[in-house]
């Protein structure tokens, strides 16, 4: 079984083709790389071969790099290994693109193109890039780019330094800084492949035979080559240098590794040649890959994320996939799911008490189509045919023949018992029953079921279409067919699901209320709301606590807040958060939603500041805490919650917890997640800063028992609870 296969035709053209066995797409790892290698060597060796074309025996070209593999390559030598290994990939991309010419007279090379059938990401690009041609498919489902600073790494296969070459550091910098991806049109507008044709195949055939030796020849290696957009001493290319590297501090603040790497690759390969630019460029491959920020990040959005969306945790029953759903509830979050689960095939029956409001919810899905077309990212054909799958309804009949029923109405235990026992009437026997709620323990509201094994909560995040992350909960009776059930849907639908077990807030919300609050609890304390602010963005978080709370709106924190109390009696631990949060509310400031929170805004709902009044009521303290106490508290504030979940039992899977975290509700994605977070400090540091902030602060902040024991013996998360795995 190998990767790579070539057959030389009658024309003399040898078709070096891309298959990975067992993959649904090809990824290259270095046994693959070895191959071509070995391929690319014995197509230049031979008389009888005219030209070579690289394609895929799949229907996309490549997914990239085997990340398992780029992941595990540290181990086999430290940094001189993964050096090494990138380096030998440097050499055959450079082997191609030389393609055997004399390097004196850059002629007597053989045409080498590639032949893309569909999505091309990361080396699947970079390949191609060290072609003489790149022939892209005219298929407008299909992705080219480089994403890998998305999963905390950059193009290290040449691609940095080749786009950079070939479109100059300003137009080089969407797709290496973004990630952006293009469908091949807009690939050949940006310059990213040369041809969008029918028959990439065919094409690249006909090229390679008519190619000469000008034609094999890249800029960077003919005499007089000068970057596009100037280097970075040219006057023009001096300011585009200065400003990506103000940009790029902006959006890292300095905690995302890579980019500020990838940044240094390009300013200091620009200003030599191009063999020497790969070096440097493998140099700072090799330094983000050594980060442990990359290794955790790579982890999680990748390896991790992957495994739980392929059902890592899935339970050993028969296939459950959603074939009709039902949706109780019309409102925001039962419209967004009808929206995400029509778009992904699946008819939807969306009920609600008034017909106004179920129609209502339907055209939220006929809002968002229109905005795609308005885009060019649907047509009208694909909105007549997902609208035709949603029917809005008040009658429960309808609900005949749902396999999956997802109860989505007001968080009152009394409305949801009421829909529960109505809708459970007429679906089948075999139906499984799903509550989205954010805080109701799910144990409580299957009582309302006949049927509390197929009973299960799967709880969404807002707005459905843009939210990555599902959080199952099983509650004391589920069953593992209901776990399949909605694993299976949250598959289909194209999300990453987490399985929770049933406690209050489940596990996000768990975790991202005591951030919230760790927040407001310093504004009573007198800091600064802008150094609060500030110092929650500089850890990575998408949004300061403040902010957070605005968003999902400041009456929601006074509800959950009564509630809790209620709940907990005399041991609930927030009542400076609610002096503030009330006040707020007594004030009309209920967030965004009303234009006024912890921020101002204008009327059209755009952000101005931090509301001056604020200081009025809660006056600036004159002695200000340092900027790595409040980074503490606020991180601590979320990674202890996640760590006591998982002593509790909530929690089953740290990979779970991390992933959970990131797509949730932003946990600093630089770190890998709270756990990630913790492994990178050390136990014995996070023990250390655990206990001064226990003095300082308060018992919130103690350090959870399995967490002192992994100091104690020296251990990390994923060291004692997640088998690494093996490099290739």
């Amino acid at each position: 079984m190998t990767d790579f296969t070539i057959k030389t035709d009658a024309d003399g053209v040898a078709i070096i083709t891309w298959d990975v066995p067992g993959k649904s797409m090809n990824v290259l790892s270095l046994d693959g790389a070895a191959e071509l290698d070995k391929l690319i060597d014995s197509a230049l060796a031979d008389d009888a071969v005219k030209g070579i074309v690289i394609t895929s025996g799949k229907k996309d070209f490549a997914a990239g790099m085997d990340l398992n593999v780029i992941a595990g390559m540290k181990d086999n030598g430290g940094a001189q290994g993964v050096f090494d290994g990138v380096m030998t990939l440097h050499h055959l991309l450079r082997k191609i693109e030389r393609a055997g010419m004399d390097p004196k007279t850059l002629k007597g090379g053989k045409p080498i193109a590639s032949a893309l059938p569909g999505t091309a990401l990361g080396i699947g690009l970079e390949l191609p890039l060290a072609t003489h041609r790149i022939f892209a498919a005219d298929n407008a489902k299909a992705k080219i780019g480089l994403p890998e600073i998305m999963v905390g790494i950059f193009p290290g296969g040449g691609g940095t330094t080749r786009l950079v070459r070939k479109l100059g550091a300003m137009a080089a910098a969407p797709f290496l800084l973004e990630g952006k991806l293009n469908n091949p049109a807009k690939a050949k507008a940006a310059g990213l492949v040369d041809e969008v044709v029918a028959d990439p195949l065919a094409a690249a055939r006909e090229w390679v035979l008519s190619a000469k030796d000008e034609d094999l020849v890249k800029p960077w290696d003919k005499k007089g080559y000068k970057m596009p957009g100037g280097e970075p001493y040219h006057p023009a290319g001096f300011m585009t240098f200065v400003g990506a590297s103000a940009m790029v501090h902006g959006k890292t603040k300095g905690v995302y590794p890579a980019a500020k790497a990838l940044l240094s690759a390009v300013y200091e390969g620009a200003m030599v040649p191009f063999d020497q630019a790969l070096r440097i460029e493998a140099r700072w491959f090799t330094n983000v890959l050594m980060n442990p920020s990359s290794t955790a990040m790579i982890r999680s959005l990748f390896i991790n994320k992957e495994a739980l969306e392929k059902g890592a945790n899935r339970p050993d029953a028969p296939d459950q996939t959603v074939k009709k759903l039902g949706i109780l509830g019309a409102g925001m979050m039962g419209a967004g799911i009808a929206y995400v689960s029509a778009k992904a095939g699946i008819e939807v029956v969306l009920i609600d008490a008034r017909q106004e409001a179920a129609d209502k919810g339907k055209s939220y899905s006929e809002g968002l189509m229109d905005k795609a077309i308005s885009r060019k990212k649907a047509t009208e054909d694909q909105k007549t045919e997902l609208l035709g799958r949603i029917l809005a309804t008040t009658d429960y009949a309808a609900l005949d023949g749902c396999d999956l029923i997802i109860e989505a109405v007001f968080e009152d235990p009394g409305i949801k018992a009421e829909v529960t026992k109505k809708a459970e009437a007429v679906i089948p026997q075999d139906a499984i029953f799903a509550t989205n709620t954010s805080t109701l323990p799910i144990s409580d509201l299957a009582r309302a079921s006949a049927r509390p094994e197929q009973f299960i909560g799967i709880h969404f995040f807002s707005p459905v279409d843009k939210m990555l992350l599902v959080e199952i909960i099983k509650g004391r009776e589920t069953g593992p067919r209901a776990v399949a059930k909605a694993l299976d849907f949250v598959r289909q639908i194209r999300k990453t699901p987490i399985v929770v077990n049933d406690a209050r807030f489940f596990y996000a919300n768990r975790c991202i209320i005591p951030y919230i609050n760790e927040g407001i609890r310093m504004v009573a304390e007198g800091v600064n709301p802008v150094l609060i602010e500030n110092a929650a963005k500089m850890l990575g978080m998408p949004l300061g606590p403040l902010q957070l709370v605005d968003e999902t709106s400041i009456d929601l924190g006074v509800k959950i807040a009564k509630a809790t109390k209620a709940a907990m009696g005399d041991v609930y631990p927030d009542g400076a958060v609610d002096d503030v949060l009330f006040w707020m509310a007594d004030q009309g400031r209920l967030g965004r939603k009303s234009n006024a929170g912890f921020y101002a805004y204008d009327d059209k709902g755009k952000r101005q500041g931090l509301w001056d009044r604020l200081e009025a009521q809660y006056p600036e303290a004159k002695e200000q805490p340092e900027l790595t106490e409040i980074q503490h508290r606020l991180m601590f504030a979320q990674s202890l919650e996640a760590v006591r979940a998982l002593e509790e039992g909530v929690l089953e899977d740290i990979r779970e917890g991390d992933v959970g975290a990131i797509l949730g509700w932003g946990f600093a994605p630089w770190s890998g997640g709270p756990f990630g977070w913790l492994d990178i400090l050390g136990a014995a540091r996070a023990v250390e800063i655990c206990d001064g902030l226990t003095e300082r602060h308060g018992a919130r902040f103690e350090t959870p028992g399995l967490l002192r024991e992994l100091a104690e013996k020296d251990q990390t998360f994923y060291g004692r609870f997640v088998a690494q795995p093996k490099a290739a």
